[in-house]
């Protein structure tokens, strides 16, 4: 056993560091030929390459940087642009010692030529594998990624498997040494007495005795191996919810990055354009200005809704449970946005007019309703009409529907609509300024009340609805 660990530790120390070099390579030209099919296609500046690049540099911790002849950066990913900037003009003036040279390519015609290199930083003094040339005869780039962290991942591994090695043989010697034990004393406890027995039927009595001691020793060793058995399989579990946290971080912060993309894009090319006085007009300016508050107001908004969010997913206790008139707080919320349904053409309903108590934190109780209007608002069609109507249920609930005209949501659209980020129309979603986390904060708001909620298709309506606890009567109707 101990062979075994040993020979598994060498091969680790040997080869998997090279393997992981392999990987990474691999990664690095699959980052290359996605930014040349882009570049052939057109493609190379659209959100959607966009996203699609963000997510293999975030899954393969790569850094990119793509530069025009006129030196403008058009894509730069995992690191700061005048640093990856200074990388790349650095690797193409600066001669480099030949042994740092992994792999050299140039088309026929000298349009296309790239040199991959394991290169040591003067910055972080670590080395790190970096691929910089040029896809087209318009574009430098340079791609990177550090082999310290490759190194740290070897040695991680060689740890674990030590540590695992070196338990599990401790556990199989005690194993070993408590079955032997256990299945060899009755036997020789057995020939002892069989020596000194006369008597068949002592025999006869002992041998049975022996029996059952190995029938107890075998029933301890299923309880053993069922224990360790149970262990295993927690184990497996533990890594595969680590695994699942760990694509839902790269997947949250890959929507996060795209979602912040445009509006913080808008925000720098306004302010640039007011620096460089592009329109001298005062009217311009104030348009300019506008654009620059409004997307930043956006931003904030997203922002705020994101740390609630997080808040109430990580069970932080944020809820304030009282007693208030819930039919009060619809009329009151459907004043503040009569504007807003004015400037829609919009017709609202309210039938939740009879006062109704009800126990429930009401900041929260808004936030959910607010959530419910506005993307009725936003989805409203044909006669463009919001119903709001309230049902008190045989189990003591009462249920707040929000209903508007409009198309229904595509079935293969159900279950994924209180998830982050998304959208059933991203195009439309952008037009009016939705963020993509209000259903996710209804979903975390509702489940930390441990209310129901949910959505019901119409042919020509979509109503969204909660519950909450009723105080004052509980019959249904």
């Amino acid at each position: 056993m101990f062979g075994t660990i040993l020979l598994c530790f060498i091969i680790n120390s040997f080869y998997l560091e090279k393997y992981y070099i392999s990987r990474k390579i691999k990664a690095i030209h699959e980052a290359y030929d996605a930014l040349k099919e882009a570049a052939k296609e057109g493609d190379l500046e659209t959100d959607a390459f966009g996203r699609d690049l963000n997510a293999i540099c975030i899954k393969y911790n790569l850094s990119l940087l793509v530069m025009d002849m006129d030196s403008r950066i058009t894509i730069c990913v995992g690191a700061e642009k005048e640093f990856m900037q200074s990388v790349l003009y650095q690797s193409i003036f600066e001669q480099r010692h030949p042994e740092e040279e992994i792999e050299i390519y140039e088309n026929e015609d000298k349009t296309e030529y790239y040199i991959l290199q394991n290169v040591p930083d003067a910055r972080s003094e670590l080395n790190y594998l970096q691929m910089w040339g040029m896809f087209d005869t318009e574009h430098f780039f340079m791609l990177r990624s550090s082999v310290e962290s490759i190194k740290e991942s070897v040695n991680t591994a060689n740890r674990f498997l030590a540590i695992t090695g070196l338990l599990t043989a401790i556990l199989g010697g005690l194993i070993i040494y408590f079955a032997t034990g256990k299945i060899t004393g009755p036997i020789r406890n057995l020939t002892d007495i069989s020596e000194r027995m006369t008597n068949l039927d002592f025999t006869a009595k002992y041998e049975g005795e022996g029996k059952n001691e190995i029938s107890t020793l075998g029933e301890n060793i299923n309880k053993m191996s069922a224990t360790l058995e149970r262990t295993i399989t927690e184990l497996k579990k533990d890594i595969e919810e680590k695994e699942k946290i760990d694509e839902m971080r790269r997947e949250f912060l890959s929507n996060v990055t795209h979602e912040l993309k445009t509006p913080i894009a808008l925000i720098q090319g306004y302010a640039e354009g007011l620096k460089e006085n592009v329109n001298e007009d005062e009217e311009s300016r104030n348009t300019y200005c506008d654009v620059i508050i409004d997307e930043a107001s956006k931003m904030n908004e997203m922002v705020k809704k994101l740390l609630n969010l997080n808040e109430l997913e990580n069970g932080a206790d944020i809820l304030n449970p009282v007693e208030f008139d819930l039919s009060e707080l619809i009329r009151n919320y459907l004043v503040k946005t009569d504007v807003l349904v004015e400037q829609n053409g919009i017709k609202v309903i309210n039938n939740c007019t009879e006062p109704c108590v009800v126990l429930a934190d009401e900041f929260m109780t808004e936030e959910v309703l607010a959530n419910y209007f506005t993307n009725a608002v936003n989805h409203s069609k044909y006669d463009k009409k919001i119903e709001i109507k309230a049902a008190r249920l045989m189990n003591g609930n009462v249920r707040i529907s929000v209903v508007n005209s409009g198309d229904p949501i595509p079935e293969d659209s159900l279950p994924h609509i209180w998830e982050k980020f998304y959208k059933v129309d991203k195009a439309r979603t952008r037009e009016y300024g939705g963020s993509g986390v209000g259903l996710s904060i209804v979903k975390a708001i509702m489940e930390a009340m441990d209310k129901p909620y949910g959505v019901i298709n119409y042919e020509n309506a979509v109503e969204f609805y909660f519950e909450l606890q009723c105080i004052n009567g509980s019959e249904g109707r």
